[in-house]
């Protein structure tokens, strides 16, 4: 399979960024697709909303279907499956996307951003995970894709920001531990994450980062694609490196990916 038309993507936090990368990624093949996010009405500070991702999806060729969904509520993520399956007729491919981050030590983190990024990056995977199960059961060729990154224990990823890193572990673990479970039910379940800094509203939070030495979220759209067209079955509990997926698909040239082409690249967080 080379393609996702007619396929449905349940996309977290699809409104602007990586996920809604994705979105048109999936979209420009025909592909049906959930913009589940909190981005109902349009924010001064941030670009994008439910209804503006969905118009791009449709207009890049796809169907769309804007939800807006806080994934800290349990109740409204299963109704967002059931709506989503029902509108669509399933759903084929869960990708976790959303995440909140906050970069600072410890006792510069107030407790209200490390219930935040942990009801938001691991519970919130989780909870999306789960409400979907039973239609990726359903569907020919499942896949469950984290924007997560290779789990790595050097504690210089913890000492700056151990809250961060323990909630985007977390989602990273829901990897380790669903592809495992989900492997006699055909469901693929695999992490990718950024060789580099990817150039979204996110870098605002790195004290120093620059656009300029950022990619776009083109290249992990790209990567995206080229894991969930591939069978399931044959593909599963991999941490994925963005670059290294479409190295392996035949990509040399990395050049187009960049912001400012020819400035160097900054190196995303958790790779050695």
């Amino acid at each position: 399979m080379t393609s996702l038309a007619g396929k449905t993507l349940f996309i977290t936090g699809a409104s602007r960024g990586i996920g809604l990368a994705i979105a048109l990624r999936a979209a420009r093949d025909g592909a049906n697709v959930v913009i589940a996010a909190k981005s109902g009405v349009a924010n001064p500070k941030l670009p994008g909303t439910i209804h503006t991702a969905a118009a791009a999806v449709e207009a890049a060729g796809g169907r769309a279907l804007a939800l807006k969904l806080d994934i800290r509520e349990a109740d409204q993520v299963e109704a967002a499956a059931a709506q989503a399956a029902e509108h669509f007729g399933g759903i084929d491919i869960v990708v976790n996307n959303a995440s909140a981050i906050w970069l600072a030590g410890t006792a510069d983190t107030p407790v209200k951003r490390f219930d935040l990024m942990h009801q938001v990056n691991t519970r919130g995977t989780f909870l999306v995970t789960q409400a979907c199960l039973p239609y990726l059961k359903q569907a020919a060729n499942p896949h469950v894709l984290m924007l997560a990154p290779p789990p790595n224990l050097d504690p210089k990823w913890f000492a700056p920001h151990t809250a961060y890193t323990i909630a985007k572990y977390g989602m990273s673990l829901c990897v380790l531990g669903m592809s495992a479970e989900f492997a006699p039910l055909g469901i693929a379940v695999n992490a990718l994450w950024p060789r580099t800094v990817i150039a979204t509203a996110a870098i605002a939070m790195i004290d120093g980062v620059k656009a300029e030495h950022c990619r776009t979220p083109q290249i992990v759209a790209d990567a995206a694609h080229a894991i969930l067209v591939r069978p399931a079955r044959g593909y599963s509990g991999h941490f994925a490196i963005d670059e290294e997926v479409l190295r392996a698909a035949g990509v040399e040239d990395f050049g187009a990916y960049a912001v400012q082409p020819g400035a160097a690249l900054l190196p995303d967080l958790f790779l050695d």
